[in-house]
């Protein structure tokens, strides 16, 4: 579980304690205390507040957003008041208003789709399919031969056994065999080259 203190260390702090020395001395060490101090009382509530805000699966989380308020408090630091109340009221507001912004940003963009959820040809596919095989069969159907032609009408297109195949056709059923076996690899053939 992740702690406002352990979220300090992103912020532009220069390593290490300030001392009283420090601070007395340079302008910049008194406002890393001032900062640290606005962390240690306030971060761990606003941590709290901006959970309840935001759901966990965003990807501004409410430790993007408590570090998000510490940034704006660091850049803004002469507007953050001293007075541990109005301070706290401060932050809250900023990050309330950073939690709604990210709100909006996150309604504004379309929704984010996995690859794998989206056919890559869209809508009407099957339909398209279904035209360029059926036009494909009727290239290659017109490519066979008469004999193989009526084998194939006859066994497929209409149905009848082979028996009642070769009594139409006037052949024996053997030579109805093997002309479908002939027609239906020219036709596996000429499907697979397209």
């Amino acid at each position: 579980m992740t702690t406002a203190t352990s979220l300090i260390e992103p912020y532009p702090f220069r390593s290490g304690t300030a001392t009283d020395t420090d601070t007395d001395e340079r302008p910049d060490c008194q406002a890393e205390a001032q900062m640290r101090d606005i962390h240690r009382n306030n971060g761990d509530a606003l941590l709290h507040f901006l959970r309840g805000l935001v759901s966990d699966s965003v990807s501004h989380t409410a430790e993007d957003l408590v570090q998000e308020t510490m940034l704006r408090a660091w850049r803004n630091l002469d507007a953050v008041p001293t007075e541990p109340e109005p301070q706290r009221r401060w932050l809250f507001k900023v990050a309330r208003r950073l939690a709604i912004d990210a709100y909006r940003r996150r309604r504004a963009r379309p929704a984010e789709v996995s690859l794998l959820d989206v056919d890559p040809a869209g809508f009407g596919n099957e339909a398209s399919e279904a035209v360029v095989a059926t036009l494909t069969m009727r290239h290659a159907i017109g490519r066979l031969s008469d004999a193989h032609k009526s084998v194939v009408l006859e066994l497929y297109v209409k149905g009848r056994t082979v028996d009642e195949a070769a009594a139409r056709l006037g052949v024996p059923p053997g030579t109805v065999k093997s002309r479908a076996h002939y027609a239906l690899q020219q036709l596996r053939k000429a499907l697979l080259t397209g």
